[in-house]
């Protein structure tokens, strides 16, 4: 049996490439030697999600109810059951992928893929080893998390993103190494659920993909949830003690320890490409490991291409999703596209983060003259309302052709709010597009729309 395509891992890029190709008509088989869905679905975005949001609720029963006239007297929290809870949300997406995959008519092999060369593959499902013919090869094999040298992975004490979604109790204190999404995301989660967290940042402030005044509050408002920051903090080494762990951490060439009974590794993460033939078949990579690509997403050996997390870029599901289209649409001769300018970022935690496009910094390194514009929720009906009105949006513009640069947004559903500044930026739009597009009222994103009205010098509620 030969195959147009086989797809080389089951996570949003992997899963949708083959639905995709399957949809144009291409004989589709897909390799996965863990579960659908990849890490996104197992251990990554699903899970995190799952837990910040109960987690959340618990946060808002115990602190902000009573100011709504809702007595939460008695209130407690279980985790066990928040954890089960996450793991039935798993099942259920995954079951959903399975359907999919079915419907779709794509061959699913079960087990781990080796590349042979550009039209065969071998497959080792544990007890045999079976090869299979195509046409095209697709690398969809995604990341795994990044270590230090001197904290080795136990699921115990020391802790990767995997291991932190899965305790079956809240610990009473937790180091997080780490303070991007990762770490602010499931440091959020145990703080809410009563650990002590800490947070060591080598940079000098969290969340640097942001502009700073925009991490700023943002820091401020999770210091409120209880969260410790070090920042232009580095770890130099670590001892497991009886209770748990200890750090030995330097800043401004002072040296402080740290302890706790758990420690969370979030610096990162780096591509999978191990067992995959890479090697052998002399397969491009660049200096930190991705695979290098052409504009086809075709790599140095024709017939092999790579999406993803595995090459160079975000390292998101969604840009991974857009590359799966993209690349299969390009093999069956049409216009495959992604706009790497308008891949948005989130950060999940309480209030949200989101932006897409050119922070403001980045804007006037590129040479623009900028206009900006900040508007706080605190002047927006429906989140006074609401009691959730932390937070802003900002709009960077070019202000010579009132061209929207960047969004950047803190507040609650700031994940849902930014896909009209993704929208925007998508069709090259002016801060005058927006302020002249009609929101309904009261609503959240009414703060978009105010914050072009200030951009442009024109404010209207402040």
């Amino acid at each position: 049996m030969e195959f147009d395509l086989i797809v080389i891992g089951a996570g949003p890029g992997g899963y949708t490439a083959a639905i995709k190709a399957s949809q144009l008509g291409m004989k589709t088989a897909i390799i996965e030697k863990k579960s659908l869905g990849g890490t996104c679905l197992n251990v990554g975005c699903i899970p995190s999600k799952a837990l910040l949001s109960s987690s959340e609720l618990y946060q808002q029963a115990k602190n902000h109810f009573g100011i709504h006239g809702i007595n939460t007297e008695g209130l407690s929290v279980d985790v066990a059951t928040m954890i089960k809870r996450k793991d039935g949300v798993i099942k259920k997406m995954a079951s959903g992928i399975d359907y999919l995959i079915k419907k779709n008519n794509i061959e699913h092999i079960s087990g781990a893929g080796r590349i042979i060369n550009s039209n065969e593959i071998e497959v080792d499902q544990g007890t045999k080893k079976k090869r299979f013919k195509t046409k095209r090869i697709l690398i969809a094999t995604g990341s795994n998390v990044s270590g230090l040298p001197f904290l080795d992975y136990d699921g115990k004490t020391v802790l990767s993103s995997d291991h932190a979604i899965a305790l079956e109790k809240a610990p009473d204190s937790m180091i997080v190494i780490g303070g991007g999404a990762i770490g602010l995301e499931l440091g959020s989660v145990w703080a809410r659920l009563g650990t002590k967290v800490d947070v060591i940042e080598s940079l000098p402030r969290i969340a640097a993909i942001f502009d700073e005044d925009v991490t700023h509050p943002l820091q401020k408002l999770l210091q409120k949830q209880g969260i410790k920051f070090h920042l232009n903090t580095l770890v130099e080494s670590a001892e497991k003690t009886e209770t748990g762990i200890k750090l030995t951490v330097s800043k401004e060439d002072k040296k402080i320890e740290l302890e706790a009974e758990k420690v969370l590794v979030a610096v990162g993460r780096k591509p999978n490409t191990n067992d995959l033939g890479v090697t052998e078949l002399q397969i491009e990579l660049d200096e930190r490991g991705f695979i290098r690509t052409d504009a086809d997403w075709q790599t140095n050996i024709p017939g092999i291409y790579a999406i993803g997390d595995v090459v160079a870029g975000p390292m998101l599901a969604h840009k991974a999703e857009q590359e799966a289209i993209a690349v299969v649409e390009r093999m069956a001769g049409k216009a495959g596209l992604v706009n790497y300018k308008t891949i948005p970022w989130v950060v999940y935690t309480s209030p949200e983060v989101a932006a897409v496009g050119l922070t403001e910094q980045e804007a006037k390194d590129k040479g623009f003259e900028t206009a900006t514009g900040v508007f706080p929720f605190q002047a927006n009906g429906r989140a006074v309302a609401g009691a959730h009105s932390d937070g802003l949006a900002k709009i960077i513009s070019d202000k010579k052709t009132d061209r929207v640069l960047g969004v950047q947004i803190l507040s609650t559903n700031a994940s849902e709010l930014i896909a009209e500044a993704v929208l925007l930026m998508e069709f090259e739009g002016s801060t005058e597009d927006l302020a002249r597009t009609i929101h309904a009222h009261p609503t959240m994103s009414e703060g978009l729309r105010e914050a072009a009205h200030v951009t442009m010098g024109e404010p209207l509620h402040l």
